[in-house]
């Protein structure tokens, strides 16, 4: 489709391409129908979308163009409609010799170079239309576009005249531009790590005959890149005559099918609870020590612990006591333990209030403290009432948890960890000492950078896009798809989300780490999955999605939730494929980044204790490229 104007050559047309003016709905007042094109300009080409209305205008009316490009006039103010993850780039040009852009509303043609052009991001979910998000070099979103009529795949054919496409490692939805440049190709390929020694041959081969080689010489690509290239599912790839039998809908185009996790998993096993840990002495030797760890764990793991014998196995989980003291060994600890935590009780109490006065810190942290624990947990009857024990023993702990942590203080959400603690144990030494070991394993998400916080939502969203792609789609086609949304779940451990007799039994359930340190990202994922039809069918929308999470609220039952979420698990360790980043946050590897040898990394405690299973769940298998070099095997029950 090749056409000649006067100063322009247009290669590709499709209609029916919009603008959705607005993230949170879809109707006819809020999509701009229009055209998407690939122009030639002065022997440049250009990816140009046109609203259907300025069809008889004579070119797109704002251009994106080089950060150092020289010529146009600068509009700050361009308003896509969308929130920031959508939001186009902030300063756009506009040239003086075109009309500006249409004053009913900001929303205008656009035009990129595809020497500009770095990345597309092809998405689909069941219930709307295929769409493309486009970025350009400076790192820039362009607004997406829907293809109500699809397309998306011959525009992806057109492009290939101009320029690479190359699936991401990261995320097979998403294809890196590369220019037809053997340079710029060797690099990329290097970086990628995709060939061995002989990859300059490859490249070259690849320069002269892309097709050949993608699909015939990538034997030593990971199963990542084959399950994305592959000639029969690759979106650049036309089928083959016989294949092409029967018509395609609109939103069925011939060829795409890619699985963001890179292999198909297999199906969900079924998953029963146990019966909780209602014995204890049977478990000790004649000093007193707990003869098999292993074995309490996996029953607290499979069914909780019976209340009356948490008080004593919690302060076990929690580090309060190790698991190979004996009873004279743990007396002695009492005792220590008791002696330093008043010392540290002391150092505030003893704080006079003329010093308080020019003790900024410590003020801000009593102040904090004061207004968290008039509010915590006043429903339970521990902690209700005025002039309450419970709370004067809640607001001690936590000032004396800021003599011991001077660095961390008090973060708002600590109280929600320690109340079910104090709860439980009832003593105030016994829970301070536990709530240590508590903050031991969650103090990175009380910290103000707030990375810990962010890598877990990255963790999430990698899980997630494994087992649900289409939810990962309709999630980010609603601004949600960060899953800001999760954020309190993570930081207090679903305190607020479940039941307080729910989030004993839960919290100790985590404590085993069975059958990995991150099974708490696996409940998040099970408790998403048990709400996919109320978020897909019901059509919501980024501010009704936050509503719905909020309102789950003591509605979720922790038995479901608990079996999806060892379900999941069980199902991602027996795919034989699995990319390596789910792995990584499995705990099936270390991380690339992390230091074998490091002082903090206890293998006794984070590697998976449970047995072989009686349905004999299989070790996610070594694959080329996309294995790691330790793995732990998936968890088996007795």
């Amino acid at each position: 489709m090749e056409s000649n104007g006067a100063s322009h050559k247009l290669i590709f047309e499709k209609e029916g391409v919009y603008l959705h003016t607005n993230a949170k709905r879809s109707n006819q007042d809020t999509t701009i129908p229009g055209f998407i094109r690939i122009v030639e300009r002065g022997g440049e080409p250009a990816l140009e979308w046109s609203p259907l209305e300025e069809e008889r205008g004579s070119a797109p009316s704002v251009f994106y163009t080089k950060k150092d490009g020289d010529g146009g006039e600068e509009e700050t103010n361009f308003d896509p409609g969308y929130e920031p993850d959508w939001a186009v780039i902030s300063t756009v040009k506009r040239e003086r010799e075109h009309p500006p852009v249409r004053e009913t509303g900001q929303w205008g043609s656009f035009s990129l170079p595809l020497s500009e052009l770095y990345s597309l991001r092809r998405a689909r979910f069941s219930l709307g239309r295929n769409f493309l998000v486009i970025t350009s070099r400076g790192g820039h979103p362009l607004p997406p576009l829907h293809f109500h009529r699809g397309g998306t795949m011959e525009l992806l054919r057109a492009l290939q005249r101009y320029i690479i496409l190359a699936p991401s490692p990261m995320d097979a939805r998403l294809f890196l531009v590369y220019p037809h440049d053997s340079g710029a190709l060797s690099q990329s390929f290097d970086e990628l790590h995709l060939f061995d020694e002989s990859g300059s041959d490859l490249v070259s081969r690849f320069i002269q005959d892309p097709y050949a080689t993608t699909f015939g010489g990538f034997s030593k690509v990971t199963n990542f890149f084959r399950g994305a290239l592959r000639p029969q599912d690759s979106p650049l790839h036309p089928r083959s005559p016989q294949d092409s039998h029967g018509p395609l809908s609109a939103d069925e185009e011939p060829g795409f099918e890619l699985i963001t996790c890179g292999a198909e998993l297999g199906p969900r096993p079924e998953v029963t609870r146990g019966e909780p840990l209602d014995k204890w002495d049977e478990f000790l030797d004649p000093e007193g020590r707990v003869k098999d760890p292993q074995q309490i764990k996996e029953i607290i793991f499979r069914g909780g612990i019976t209340p009356s014998l948490r008080k004593e196995v919690w302060k076990f989980l929690l580090g309060f006591y190790p698991w190979n003291s004996t009873a004279k060994e743990r007396e002695d600890i009492v005792r220590v333990k008791t002696d330093e935590y008043f010392r540290m009780k002391v150092q505030w109490k003893s704080v006079s209030e003329e010093q308080e006065m020019r003790n900024s810190l410590l003020r801000g942290y009593r102040s904090l403290i004061e207004r968290d624990v008039s509010r915590t947990d006043r429903h339970n009857t521990f902690f209700s009432g005025n002039d309450n024990p419970g709370l004067t023993l809640l607001n001690d702990v936590l000032m004396t948890y800021c003599m011991y942590n001077f660095d961390l203080g008090y973060v708002q959400g600590m109280s929600d960890l320690l109340s079910p603690i104090l709860f439980v144990t009832q003593n105030e030494v016994e829970s301070f000492w536990c709530l240590t070991g508590f903050m031991e394993l969650v103090h990175q998400n009380f910290e103000e950078s707030q990375e810990a916080m962010k890598q877990q939502l990255l963790q999430l969203s990698i899980l997630l896009k494994a087992l649900d792609p289409e939810l990962c789609d309709y999630l980010d086609s609603q601004d949600s798809g960060s899953l800001c949304f999760c954020f309190r779940w993570l930081l207090i451990w679903f305190k607020r989300e479940f039941s307080f007799e729910d989030i004993l039994i839960l919290w100790e359930v985590l404590w085993t780490r069975l059958p990995c340190p991150n099974f708490h990202l696996l409940t998040a994922c099970s408790i998403l999955e048990s709400q996919r039809g109320e978020l897909i069918g019901s059509n919501h929308d980024f501010n009704t999605i936050l509503k719905h999470i909020n309102e789950l609220t003591m509605k979720l039952d922790l038995q479901s939730v608990l079996c999806g979420a060892e379900a999941i698990y069980l199902q991602l360790t027996r795919c034989k494929e699995l990319p390596v980043k789910v792995q990584e946050v499995l705990g099936l590897c270390p991380p690339a980044s992390s230091n074998e040898n490091s002082p903090d990394l206890e293998p006794s405690e984070t590697q998976p204790l449970i047995g072989q299973s009686e349905g004999g769940a299989a070790a996610a298998t070594a694959q080329p490229g996309n294995s790691c070099e330790t793995k732990r095997p998936p968890p088996s029950y007795p």
